[in-house]
């Protein structure tokens, strides 16, 4: 069985979140699967989905600071600037981070491990709200 469902995330200031509840929640709206495989697809260029640590909030603080310092706002040969200073270096992150996941469902549920959780790495300074689809394919119970 296929399913398929486009969502909405607030608007969040730049950083990483963890946004795994969101993702639960959506997944609920859908008939649950015995087992089955979960895609996420961020539909934007400058904000990137990763699993990471979801106990200790200063590994987000942590990722983003150590992205920013990797890829720096106003380098002399970013040709993109159109829509400001974090423009391409937003659209960098987002390449080396990626925008999709897939994720394994067990009982209707995320299989994550204990420590893991969903980060939308928003990395524009007003990235505004982030739409994204879930597609999920299973076994029905």
């Amino acid at each position: 069985m296929w399913q398929q469902a486009e969502h909405q995330l607030p608007a969040m200031r730049r950083g990483f979140h963890l946004i795994t509840h969101h993702i639960e929640t959506a997944l609920a709206e859908m008939e649950p699967v015995a087992i089955g495989l979960l895609h996420i697809q961020l539909l934007h260029t400058s904000a990137s989905l990763t699993i990471n640590e979801n106990a200790d909030p200063s590994v987000r603080r942590d990722m983003e600071r150590h992205f920013s310092h990797m890829v720096p706002e106003d380098q002399p040969y970013y040709e993109h600037i159109y829509e400001g200073s974090d423009d391409m270096p937003a659209h960098i992150k987002a390449s080396l981070l990626g925008s999709a996941l897939s994720i394994p469902i067990q009982n209707g549920r995320l299989y994550l491990g204990v420590w893991q959780g969903i980060y939308l790495g928003e990395h524009r300074d007003h990235g505004g709200s982030r739409r994204f689809v879930l597609t999920l394919q299973g076994q029905e119970h």
